[in-house]
């Protein structure tokens, strides 16, 4: 159920002047389809760029890495993912991994 929060995926920009790597939106689409569907939290890195944090409907999850927020959204659209605004309960709880979730979110450090 979508609300506020979420950016539905949109049909591709015909006029978008950005340069998406078909080797990201593929890794996008493959872990949808892997996962009967996803959701993206895209996270912003400082000059890494952007991550985008990709939670399966089936509670796997996955990251993929984009040069820039404005790519990353470009590249989820392309694949059809929707886009949440930020980390929320519902995407929270769906996600599972125990202490290896744990431990690979204690390895990130974001620059805001």
């Amino acid at each position: 159920m979508a609300d506020a929060s979420t950016a539905p995926a949109t049909e591709p920009d015909s006029t978008s002047t950005l340069e998406v790597p078909s080797g990201l939106v593929a890794g996008i689409e493959e872990f949808k389809e892997a996962h009967d569907g996803a959701s993206a939290v895209i996270e912003y890195v400082g000059r890494k760029g952007a991550r985008i944090v990709l939670v399966g409907e089936d509670g796997s999850w996955g990251d993929q890495f984009a040069p820039a927020t404005d790519v990353a959204r470009e590249a989820c659209n392309l694949a059809g993912v929707s886009i949440l605004s930020s980390w929320e309960r519902e995407i929270s709880d769906r996600m599972r991994g125990g202490s290896k979730l744990l431990r690979a979110m204690r390895r990130s450090v974001f620059a805001r």
